[in-house]
């Protein structure tokens, strides 16, 4: 359970890591207004902003996913490597976006979006 557990918190923390991209490497970050500064973004920084909101987009469906397992008492070997597959597949989508490798980072995507989508049919079998 620890691992699940685990696969959760940095899926869940993983928008972070992406915006600290951004920040650390785009021109300096004002926080009095961050939508502006955000909206001037290009290149590197932009493509990190993007990896931090795609990253929150994606985390609802897979965290609901895992709990829906748990709540149905699926067992932990069963939907850990879902659950890491979706980790791992996700830190690469953000190392593509960052680099701008897109037919890659979509396809990196999908594999991520199935291995969320999975656990949702792991309780029907």
């Amino acid at each position: 359970m620890g691992g699940i557990v685990a696969c959760l918190l940095v899926a869940g923390l993983m928008p972070y890591l992406f915006t600290a991209i951004a920040k650390a490497s785009g021109k300096r970050f004002d926080n009095r207004d961050p939508r502006a500064w955000q909206a001037g973004l290009s290149g590197f920084p932009q493509r990190a902003h993007a990896a931090h909101l795609n990253s929150f987009e994606a985390f609802p469906l897979f965290a609901v996913g895992v709990l829906f397992c748990l709540q149905q008492q699926i067992p932990a070997a069963t939907v850990l490597p879902w659950a890491i597959a979706f980790v791992a597949l996700r830190l690469g989508f953000g190392v593509c976006y960052l680099l701008g490798w897109a037919t890659l980072r979509s396809l990196v995507w999908l594999a991520a979006i199935a291995c969320a989508v999975r656990l949702y049919f792991l309780p029907l079998h």
